[in-house]
């Protein structure tokens, strides 16, 4: 079918108005939301002075990191352990015995510690830490610190911060070049030149706990440092951590001296105003570093054209009072997501802020984290992190054959080697098998170049070879598992069966496998078209879609008295992710009949326990809604006031963990005082798990690009939208499938 056009505005939006009124802007620090700047491929996050000066004024959770995608580590492995150490053997319906990176219980790493080492190894390191100094090496007072303002001007990207010290004016501006991995820092001030105010610039080591913050400082004889070259203004470094080497140059305006094993500090050559950048590279002959001033020009024409070329919604005359709210999360998330989900690995769940899970990636995640920038004009973005899945074809075939089927298997949570990581979940999780045909086929219909199908033809063959290979014949017709756990997480994998989204979202990528062998002038795959025809339909009972089939009892039990009120949480299944919903909202799923799915919208709207549903769940729920004709319930759940869906004044949200054991205070910082306490900001019985969760950002943008362009079959303009008291203005965007 046909995609339905979104209708054009009667006049251009104004795009710098609309991007501008949603600068973020701080006046004191926010302990939770250091300002982010970078590139998708380095990340930095700045405190309230624009740098990284006063990390212990931030949240555990909220380290000061500089992170790039290509920054990885391992600790040494005397043991020699590799993945088939973390492999169990796992009965498979009609196939036997398979291996799988299982985890049965974590005390099972107690007795083998082969599973922690696979799991945290490789992980993702901080390369420096970059703050305000002085001269003689003593570090800012943070009591001295007045007067804070602070702006992020999303149009250029630069980070404007200005406050007195002591008195004293300063104003520090940073950025990140766009496609250098470099930290640019200008500083003016009176005290550069009479106090020798400067830049320290520190190469940590990595800290063995690793999440969230991979930072320490401790010697080790693992970690060496080495300047390679020195030159007026210019000082070119090797960092060695273990088995990893990277460098790092340092230009500046003025005098670069080594103040320690690990730290160069910058001071002015008597004048008022220093410019410092910080590069990173992988390469030990680096090109050299551009001029400060042609620096500050690319960084500004890249923000520039990230704003004007790709697509655009603006709310601008809506009468409803949450329209200026969304439209400050969509412009915050766009820019959130191009310096955390757009470069050259699918993005892990925390992006460059910190660290989650070793700082892997969940390729479960990655159309939750990028999927909206196909949609939205910036296919390019997306084919950064595509080519991960091309050039790891290899091990994923490997993988496939290890359990005896055709194709590619993609693993779950994974590091840039390919590897799948020992977990009690994520070996059985199957639903990300069909994205890499999902984020090709959003390139296609966002570009309809003949090329995209050359550049990912293979991938999408490969992949649609594991959905046809991979479900169980059974009693005439295919199933999906067992083993498997479905996107909501909450089942038994040796006896789970034929999910509904899974079920719909494998034969969706199927069809549309076949549909890029007939776009290229090839036949069909007649094997594919027989596992369309013969894989088991999506489970119902009662007019309600199950969310697998074999739990046929499960509605009866969600709408219990006992688990409407939370009171059995064994038997009760009606929480995590209500995932059979995107069998109807996050695709189109063609067996999917809407007025059961309306229905079964309704009865989680009755029964869910919403208290640990993740940030991406809202817009996801109104996806569904929009499609099954629901417009006001989609921009409800869009606003749903839940933990997990409370937005910063940066547009991060949190993740946020039911924990009965949580106190209505927590611990904030450790010093010579003893523990300072302070109110727990999600109340008593959650835990702060993160600070941020991107999958939350780029979820809505994929919402609100499909409730505001449509998506094939849809009519009208913005038909996610109610018709009163919003008015949409759309520009770029592609329909949704």
């Amino acid at each position: 079918m046909t995609p339905t056009a979104a209708v054009a505005p009667a006049a251009p939006i104004d795009r710098h108005a609309l991007v501008t009124r949603h600068n973020v802007s701080l006046t004191a620090i926010d302990r939770h939301a250091p300002i982010m700047l970078g590139n998708g491929d380095l990340g930095f996050t700045a405190d309230i002075t624009g740098l990284q000066t006063f990390p212990e004024q931030y949240s555990e959770l909220a380290p000061l990191l500089t992170m790039a995608q290509w920054a990885w580590h391992s600790f040494p492995n005397p043991n020699g352990y590799t993945e088939q150490d973390g492999l169990i053997d796992v009965p498979v319906p009609g196939r036997g015995e398979q291996p799988y990176a299982w985890m049965k219980s974590w005390a099972v790493a107690e007795t083998q510690p082969a599973y922690t080492w696979l799991r945290a190894n490789p992980h993702r390191f901080s390369l420096s830490r970059i703050g305000l100094t002085f001269a003689d090496g003593k570090p800012l007072d943070f009591a001295k610190v007045a007067d804070t303002r602070q702006t992020l001007d999303l149009w250029s990207g630069a980070l404007t911060s200005r406050f007195t010290y002591d008195g004293q004016p300063v104003e520090v501006v940073t950025r990140v070049h766009p496609t250098l991995d470099m930290v640019m820092v200008e500083i003016a001030s009176p005290l550069v030149a009479a106090n020798g105010l400067g830049v320290q610039v520190r190469y940590p080591g990595v800290n063995p706990a690793i999440n969230p913050d991979p930072t320490t400082f401790e010697a080790s004889d693992a970690q060496s440092l080495s300047i390679v070259a020195s030159d007026t203004g210019d000082v070119h470094i090797r960092r060695t951590l273990d088995d990893t080497t990277y460098y790092s140059s340092i230009t500046a305006s003025g005098k670069i001296e080594q103040s320690g094993a690990d730290t160069f500090r910058v001071v002015s050559s008597g004048r008022d105003r220093l410019t410092v950048m910080v590069r990173f590279d992988q390469q030990a002959q680096a090109p050299a570093t551009p001029a400060y001033s042609a620096g500050v020009q690319a960084t500004t024409a890249h923000w520039n054209g990230f704003w004007t070329q790709g697509g655009a919604v603006d709310f601008t005359g809506s009468t409803d009072p949450r329209a200026a709210e969304l439209e400050r999360r969509v412009v915050l998330s766009q820019y959130l997501s191009a310096v955390n989900g757009a470069g050259e690995l699918p993005p892990q769940e925390e992006g460059l802020f910190s660290n989650s899970w070793y700082g892997k990636f969940h390729l479960e995640m990655h159309p939750w984290h990028a999927g909206w920038q196909a949609m939205w004009g910036h296919p390019d973005m997306l084919e950064r992190s595509l080519p991960w899945y091309v050039g790891n074809l290899d091990n994923a075939r490997a993988e496939a054959a290890r359990h005896h089927v055709k194709g590619a298997w993609w693993p779950k949570m994974v590091g840039p080697e390919g590897r799948n990581s020992p977990s009690l979940v994520s070996p059985f999780i199957m639903w990300q098998q069909p994205h890499p045909i999902l984020l090709a086929e959003l390139v296609w219909r966002a570009e309809k170049d003949p090329a995209v199908l050359d550049r990912y033809g293979e991938l999408v063959e490969a992949t649609a070879d594991l959905l046809a290979s991979w479900p169980i014949e059974h009693e005439g017709r295919l199933n999906l598992g067992t083993p498997m756990i479905p996107a909501q997480e909450n089942y038994d994998p040796l006896t789970t069966v034929n999910p509904t989204f899974e079920v719909e979202y494998f034969r969706w990528a199927l069809e549309t496998a076949q549909a890029w062998r007939e776009r290229k002038g090839q036949a069909r795959r007649a094997d594919w078209d027989q596992a369309l025809a013969r894989i088991a339909p999506p489970p119902m009972k009662d007019g309600l879609y199950l969310p697998i089939e074999n739990l046929p009892d499960f509605w009866e039990t969600a709408m219990s008295d006992a688990c409407r009120k939370h009171a059995a949480a064994a038997q009760c299944k009606n929480r995590d992710h209500p995932s059979f919903l995107m069998a109807y909202g996050f695709i189109p799923g063609a067996r999917i009949d809407p007025a059961a799915m309306r229905r079964t919208f309704e009865a989680v709207e009755q029964t869910w326990d919403v208290r640990q549903t993740w940030g991406w769940d809202f817009p996801m729920m109104a996806m569904t809604a929009a499609r099954i004709g629901e417009p006001e319930k989609a921009v409800n759940w869009l606003f749903a006031d839940l933990k997990n869906n409370q937005w910063g004044v940066t547009g991060m949200t949190p993740r946020v963990h039911l924990d009965e054991h949580a106190d209505e205070l927590v611990p904030v910082s450790a010093g010579a005082g003893g523990v300072e306490m302070a109110v727990n900001p999600d109340g008593p019985g959650y835990r702060r798990a993160a600070e941020t969760y991107f999958p939350s950002n780029g979820s809505l943008l994929m919402a609100v690009g499909l409730m505001a362009a449509g998506w094939d079959g849809s009519s009208g303009h913005a038909p996610g939208f109610p018709k009163n008291g919003w008015t949409v203005r759309v520009e770029g965007l592609t329909p949704a499938p």
